[in-house]
């Protein structure tokens, strides 16, 4: 992963707004707030390929959020079950007298 943004959401959201609707050249607006033209290109791609998220509803949201917490309950039953065993095998090692990690 990249280093984070040195600008914020809602600067990058008002910033690539503003070249969408293209009242200003694409120089115009980098040199007004600071921004390489190619920064805020890459805003506009990102924020044009993730439109489509503002328009999802709740209850798509909350059946991702139900199957994610299921995926998480399962694995951590998982978990447990793999940690009880390796105790029972560590402790029947010992018993044994073989050397435990």
């Amino acid at each position: 992963m990249g280093r984070p943004s040195k600008f914020d959401a809602s600067f990058m959201a008002k910033v690539t707004i503003e070249a969408l609707q293209a009242k200003e050249t694409l120089q115009a607006l980098a040199k007004k707030y600071g921004v390489a033209p190619s920064k805020i290109e890459k805003w506009k791609e990102k924020l044009l390929q993730n439109s489509n998220k503002a328009f999802e509803s709740d209850a798509e949201d909350k059946r991702e959020i139900k199957k994610l917490k299921e995926t998480n309950a399962k694995l951590e039953r998982k978990v447990g079950q793999l940690t009880l065993e390796c105790d029972f095998f560590a402790e029947a090692c010992e018993d044994a007298g073989l050397k435990v990690r």
